[in-house]
């Protein structure tokens, strides 16, 4: 049942429901009248104040002395806007009494504009503050708004809601209505009023009627705590007046009216906001449920991206191997999921839509940044990311591939030149030529161009580490402090050996004019020795030149440079058998001429001893070469079958996919069978699909074996393993999204009645005109299939039709947008106006409702929805509590204010 105020905005049409003779008898009545009974004066001063405050307060204000506030008019024309929500004249803001009159004359001119002929009732009366004139006055006001409109089976006004309270008093005892006045003086009638029709507020059976005043003071303390119907009479004036004022009583008795009538209109009502907030409660679960989804998938995105674009180089090969690793892990275990999520994140999408519109609902918006599009947009941006984290961790293991050959290279060069250089300063600076006699003078001498020969041979291989050692500090070398240190200590110590090496030969040089004699064999000996010694150190080490390819042309290139170099060791062997045939001559000399020679060559620390045994060095070192070699080769073999293997499959399965997509592309066009057909054959594909999903599988364990090969580059076929995992996911996609566009067709032909004829007809004339066979119409060929449908269009009917089929503005039209269009008129779905109107009735015609209402006429699960949703009122009229019902009318329906 309705609790509410008493509300009197009614709306007036020039007609009235009281005859002009009933008005005037009335009228007649109070003018016989106007010499009152103090007793019913009282009644009336008590009856029409808390009459006129409980109108007054809707606007904030109250009066106190009913004679006295309507004075200055203010308040009286205040009043009349409240009880008959319009606007009166505006009021004069002067003190004087022309200007107290002209404002009360503002308001008697308004009561004469709804049909009340005002008898013997004055502005100059009200404004001198006359009692009885001022009672008559609101006694007309309330005849007017509160009980003419009163009509009860064909009977109105006063009349009226007595068949009314008689009627709903009749079942209970002692009770008996036929005036409105001694009929209400035990109070039982008011009790019996408020039973009817809220039994829950008054136990009726535990009343007697030998207690009036008690039965009096329980309806008004009732009606006023739970009704909301001010304390308009005291039980005492009633008991105690022999004849209670008939006015007051059915000023009073009309609020009861007022409050009650609405009750099975509420009812009704109820139930059909009930039906409305239950279709909107489902639609409103299945927007929740796409929200958590488009949340969780978006926020997985956001948190693999940064790993993804984490590019931190690690320092050694392994750990690079590792992260290698765990993106294969995330390709194979972690993103497979997510990639199916997308997918049923559409799927939802799209049936939301569907309901939606089928309820007549505003299309589903999701929340900002949560869009199919921006999730297709975030997931692209993964996947370029994630496209170009594996580029970059291959760069990046062949770049420290690089770089641990390198750093190795630098430490075997490194090693041997700090090897050579070993006491070499120590040498260089000792000053043995101060004692020394002229052979050995020139013997010193002759061994310092030897070792000058030497340095300069050494030259080269300074300037390589230094090269080494500038490239590792280029590719960003992990440990470059120590070879940048290690490198500044070669070139500082090659620095100090040239300076040493120019003071000692000045010194020789000084001192060589007075020694002549010099063994020239050994130094020629020394000066063949020398190169000879170099070219073998160079040949060593090339020898142990460690190497890296990526195909079998760059092993075979390194074959042939060292068949190359086998070819030229026949005259590095003569140049060999010339050294030590040189030493064989020193011996054969001293032999000859009986020379004690002092074993040790003045000019060279070489012996032939040092050449033979670096020469037996280079000859074992020639076939492990050749070992090594043949091994590398052996493996770039079988990288080039690996390569071969994946090609194989890749140029099946490219192909396999692409012609799929084309027979379901075909598919959702076809209109030679039933959308029942299109959907089993669209299953079909879907099962051959998912059983194609092993040749995928074995394909990723080939790339694997590919990637662990560190195998780059694939001459044998033009698709990867990317275009691949793409084409596939695509694959899943569309014939994911097909199923679900057939699904959604048969659910709006289904719900709207459409026979399969219809959808054939609708899917024909949707194919002739799609010109590009991509499943979408633009603008001109829409028109063009419309006109051919005998539809008349203007541009403004055109351009309403295409913010229908087209409201995101995308310049194409969907067949399932087609579809909609062509049956959007045939469903009955409820209306935001239709809404309005029930909330209207639960509110007993007032523009808000409150928060009491709402529990007290829907279920607890609905009621609660409303409150949560509805926003304050601000109007005019607005009270403590008062919920909008009107926006949110039509925010259920996606429409601006009503």
């Amino acid at each position: 049942m309705t609790t509410t105020q008493i509300e009197t905005h009614v709306q007036y049409n020039h007609t009235y429901m009281m005859t002009t003779e009933d008005y005037m008898a009335q009228e007649e009545d109070w003018d016989r009248d106007l010499l009152l009974d103090p007793a019913w004066e009282k009644q009336q001063r008590k009856t029409f104040t808390a009459w006129c405050n409980s109108h007054l307060r809707k606007a904030g204000t109250q009066i106190e002395n009913i004679e006295e506030d309507f004075r200055n008019g203010l308040k009286l024309m205040l009043l009349l806007e409240v009880i008959s929500g319009e606007r009166l004249p505006k009021p004069d803001k002067g003190k004087m009494r022309f200007h107290k009159i002209a404002n009360v004359n503002k308001a008697l001119d308004f009561i004469a504009s709804k049909g009340v002929k005002l008898v013997s009732i004055g502005a100059e009366e009200i404004v001198d503050g006359n009692l009885k004139m001022t009672l008559g006055m609101i006694w007309t006001i309330i005849l007017r708004f509160a009980i003419q409109d009163i009509s009860v089976e064909e009977t109105s006004a006063k009349e009226g809601l007595l068949l009314w309270c008689q009627r709903k008093t009749a079942p209970y005892r002692n009770v008996n209505v036929q005036n409105f006045h001694i009929s209400w003086k035990d109070g039982l009638a008011l009790c019996a009023l408020i039973h009817r029709h809220r039994p829950d507020l008054i136990d009726y059976a535990k009343l007697r009627k030998d207690d009036p005043i008690g039965n009096l003071n329980t309806a008004f303390e009732v009606a006023e705590k739970y009704l909301d119907i001010p304390k308009m009479l005291d039980a005492e004036d009633i008991v105690n007046t022999p004849k209670p004022d008939e006015k007051a009583i059915m000023t009073y008795v009309s609020c009861f009216y007022h409050a009650f009538a609405g009750a099975e209109q509420a009812e009704t009502a109820a139930n059909r906001i009930c039906k409305v907030l239950a279709v909107n409660q489902e639609n409103e679960k299945l927007m929740q449920e796409y929200e958590k989804l488009a949340s969780e998938l978006l926020e997985w995105i956001r948190r693999t991206i940064p790993w993804l674009e984490n590019r931190v180089p690690e320092k050694s090969m392994s750990a690079m191997q590792r992260k290698l690793e765990d993106f294969r892990d995330y390709r194979r275990v972690h993103k497979p999921p997510r990639v199916q999520e997308k997918c049923q994140l559409e799927i939802n999408f799209n049936t939301l839509q569907t309901k939606l519109r089928l309820s007549n609902r505003p299309a589903f918006m999701p929340s900002e940044g949560k869009m199919v599009s921006d999730i297709a947009n975030a997931w692209k941006g993964l996947e370029q990311v994630e496209k170009g984290y594996e580029e970059w961790l291959l760069t990046e293991i062949r770049r420290l591939e690089r770089l641990d050959h390198l750093a190795e290279k630098f430490k075997q060069k490194a090693t041997l030149h700090e090897n050579w250089t070993r006491g070499k300063e120590e040498m260089l600076s000792q000053k043995d030529y101060e004692s020394a006699s002229l052979m050995e003078i020139r013997a010193l001498l002759r061994k310092h161009e030897a070792f000058e020969s030497d340095l300069a041979a050494h030259q080269d291989r300074v300037e390589q580490i230094a090269a080494i050692a500038q490239e590792l500090n280029e590719l960003d070398y992990h440990d470059a402090a120590s070879v940048n240190s290690r490198c500044q200590a070669i070139c500082d110590q090659w620095d100090t050996l040239g300076t040493l090496t120019q003071k000692r030969r000045d010194s020789l040089e000084r001192v060589e004019k007075l020694l002549e004699t010099i063994d020239q064999l050994y130094l020629e000996f020394a000066k063949r020795a020398a190169p000879f010694n170099n070219w073998m150190d160079g040949a060593i080490e090339d020898l142990q030149d460690m190497f890296i390819v990526h195909s079998i042309e760059e092993i075979q290139s390194l074959i042939t440079a060292h068949e190359q170099f086998k070819a030229t060791l026949p005259e590095a062997d003569k140049e060999r058998m010339a050294i030590l045939g040189i030493q064989n001559e020193i011996q054969k000399i001293a032999q000859t001429y009986g020379i004690k020679l002092s074993g040790v060559n003045p000019y060279t620390n070489l012996s032939h001893l040092d050449v033979a045994n670096k020469w037996d060095t280079v000859k074992q070192l020639v076939p492990h070469r050749d070992q090594t070699l043949q091994e590398e080769l052996a493996r770039q073999q079988a990288n080039e079958r690996l390569r071969r293997q994946f090609a194989a499959q890749a140029n099946i399965i490219g192909p396999w996919i692409q012609t799929k997509m084309e027979e379901i592309g075909h598919i959702s066009v076809d209109i030679s069978g039933s959308l029942e057909d299109q959907m089993n054959h669209l299953k079909q594909h879907e099962q051959n699909i998912i059983n194609y999903k092993a040749n995928i599988d074995k394909l990723e364990g080939d790339h694997q074996l590919i990637q662990e090969a560190l195998i780059f580059d694939n001459k044998h076929t033009s698709y990867t393993m990317e275009h691949i995992r793409v084409g596939w996911e695509q694959l899943l996609t569309t014939i994911a999204r097909t199923i679900n566009e057939v699904e959604n067709q048969i659910l709006t032909r289904d719900a709207k009645g459409i026979s399969q004829e219809q959808m054939n007809e609708f899917r024909a004339s949707f194919n002739h005109f799609d010109r590009k066979r991509n499943g979408l119409m633009d603008p001109d060929d829409f028109r063009a299939c419309l006109i051919s449908m005998g539809y008349d269009l203007g541009e403004v009917e055109f351009a309403r039709i295409m913010t229908l089929v087209d409201p995101n503005n995308t310049g194409v039209v969907t067949f399932q947008a087609f579809i909609d269009f062509m049956t959007r008129e045939t469903a009955e779905t409820d209306t935001a106006e239709q809404v309005v109107a029930s909330f209207k009735i639960l509110a007993s015609d007032k523009n808000f409702i409150t928060i009491e209402e709402l529990r007290r006429e829907l279920p607890p699960e609905q009621a609660e929805y409303c409150i949560s949703r509805m926003t304050k009122y601000s109007g005019a009229d607005a009270v403590s509590g008062a919920l909008d019902y009107v926006s949110f009318s039509s925010a259920l329906y996606g429409e601006s204010d009503l």
